[in-house]
């Protein structure tokens, strides 16, 4: 028989999270994910949920019925709302040369659906023309579309005109709103989505494992018609929305706290207002690129397009990117990130994201990396910083 191993009591280090996720969990967050487990039927578990469709419904912009958190990460979502609207032999357009339209196409492939790939610079948002060029040459029956970009910091200007084109072409539009729900601008009715999602763990500052997805009527009819059961059976929409609906029928046991800590994280938005929320993203984040700029340091992003929740700045020449990571963690224990598949190496990736938003966040940050830098021989504008 195996003797138990050896362990310490947990003891995580304290870190400033400023990488692309997960941003610092807020404190009323923690305190309410230390709350004891409910039943998945117990009637004050069903009224927490009820909380989280309406305070969903409030972040996204939406009156969607079919408003839920998914158990799983963002990824869970976004596989859920390919899995569900694109049925086999159906066509799927999405940028296949960006990080995550690729991976939307991977989905897409696995679930039977064929792929028209948007095959444009991944640094530039999506131009309309290109799309619309797309869909004259494609029997598109599903359009996917990052809002904000992790892997670049861009963030897509013209959502309204992209799911436009769309329309006119009878298919429908899937929305990747991880980086960009409750930390810029989200008006999924207003820009006519069909679906959406976004994460617990970036802008919102709470835990991974419940994850807001919301889908609208006529996405809803979509699914409701298929030809076939979605393949896979655990994020079955039709099977979810019993559940999350009033027919409140048992699906799968729910990550209770992971729920617990999403309701309060909804509930702190509601509490600054959206308006005001999304300000203090574009303020902070603000001051984030003008102490990297004053240092002589480079944004990866256009001003017209920055994405204030995820900072992608350039890595100088004669720097190395992975020794200022280290030396952030190492010294400050601040936590950011390189860059992604073909930016590995060329940016690094900053995040002002819900309670990592904060004006001592971006301090420490700066001067860390002013320490950073000057560590690696990069002559950093001192009196650029000061002024």
């Amino acid at each position: 028989m195996r003797s138990p191993p050896e362990t310490s009591e947990l003891d995580t280090p304290s870190r400033i999270l400023m990488g692309p996720g997960p941003s610092m969990i807020h404190p009323r967050v923690l305190r309410a994910m230390s709350t004891q487990a409910l039943g998945y039927m117990d009637p004050s578990f069903l009224e927490i949920m009820d909380d989280i469709q309406e305070l969903l419904r409030y972040t996204f912009q939406t009156d969607n019925e079919w408003t839920l958190a998914t158990s799983g990460t963002g990824t869970a979502a976004m596989e859920t709302a390919i899995g569900n609207l694109l049925e086999p032999g159906e066509t799927m357009l999405v940028r296949t040369t960006a990080y995550w339209g690729d991976r939307m196409a991977q989905m897409a492939r696995r679930v039977g659906g064929d792929v028209a790939s948007l095959d444009v610079s991944p640094t530039e948002p999506l131009d309309p023309a290109d799309v619309r060029e797309a869909f004259e040459a494609h029997d598109v029956d599903v359009f996917g579309i990052c809002h904000a970009d992790t892997t670049t910091g861009i963030r897509q200007p013209n959502m309204s005109e992209l799911v436009d084109i769309a329309r006119e072409h009878d298919a429908y539009t899937i929305a990747d709103c991880v980086t960009s729900l409750s930390g810029v601008p989200v008006h999924v009715d207003d820009w006519g989505v069909d679906v959406a999602y976004g994460s617990p763990q970036k802008c919102l500052s709470s835990t991974p494992g419940a994850t807001p997805l919301t889908i609208n009527e006529r996405a809803r009819e979509k699914i409701e018609a298929r030809d076939s059961d979605p393949a896979s059976w655990y994020l079955d929409l039709n099977l979810l929305m019993e559940y999350w609906g009033d027919e409140r029928n048992y699906h799968h046991t729910p990550p209770t706290t992971p729920y617990y800590g999403l309701r309060e994280a909804l509930r702190l938005v509601a509490e600054e207002g959206l308006e005001n929320r999304w300000e203090r993203h574009r303020r902070v984040a603000g001051e984030l690129k003008a102490g990297l700029e004053d240092m002589g340091l480079e944004m990866a992003a256009a001003e017209e397009h920055w994405l204030p929740s995820l900072n992608t700045v350039r890595v100088p020449d004669g720097v190395d990117d992975t020794a200022v990571i280290q030396f952030l963690m190492d010294e400050y224990d601040i936590e950011i990130a390189s860059g992604l598949g073909e930016l590995d190496g060329e940016i690094w990736r900053i995040g002002c994201m819900g309670y990592s938003a904060r004006r001592q966040n971006v301090a420490c940050l700066l001067t860390a990396m002013q320490d950073a830098l000057e560590a690696q021989g990069f002559d950093v504008d001192e009196a650029a910083i000061e002024a």
